[in-house]
């Protein structure tokens, strides 16, 4: 079974070429290399990932490269997390990484069910707009009137 590497701490400045060949001494036991770079910029995103074949192979390149230099900075090397998403929530990230609370640009946060977003909007909990809690008031007693008349 193959083991994800988080490796993180990377310069902003560092090339593919320059992070792949950090793992030169361990080509026959990678499956992958991948440096994450920005969309907008093409400039790394300060971490990537290392796949290799074994979980021993990678407590080795952990040990041999955790804290290593590389641009002038020592890198971060562990286990990343597993690829869970659970609803509403970013991919799962390695201890220590920040995370971003704000929806992706462009999105708006909905609920998934009509039914749901009724049921919320009908809550006991939520309160009239103030400007229109006259008109609301008599609105719904010209509604309770028509179901008693019928």
């Amino acid at each position: 079974m193959s083991i994800r590497l988080y490796v993180g701490n990377l310069s902003k400045d560092l090339e593919r070429q320059e992070f792949e060949n950090v793992f030169a001494d361990f080509t026959d036991d990678l499956v992958s290399v991948k440096l994450i770079a920005d969309k907008k910029t093409g400039k790394c995103r300060g971490f990537g990932f290392v796949t290799v074949k074994t979980d021993e192979k990678a407590d080795e390149v952990v040990e041999k490269l955790n804290g290593q230099m590389l641009a002038e900075l020592p890198i971060k090397i562990e286990k990343a997390l597993p690829r869970t998403k659970p609803e509403g929530e970013a991919e799962a990230r390695p201890s220590g990484e920040p995370t971003s609370k704000r929806p992706a640009k462009g999105s708006t946060r909905k609920s998934s069910t009509p039914a749901a977003a009724t049921a919320a909007s009908s809550s006991a909990s939520v309160q009239p707009d103030p400007r229109w809690a006259g008109e609301l008031e008599k609105l719904k007693q010209m509604l309770a009137t028509q179901t008693t008349s019928s």
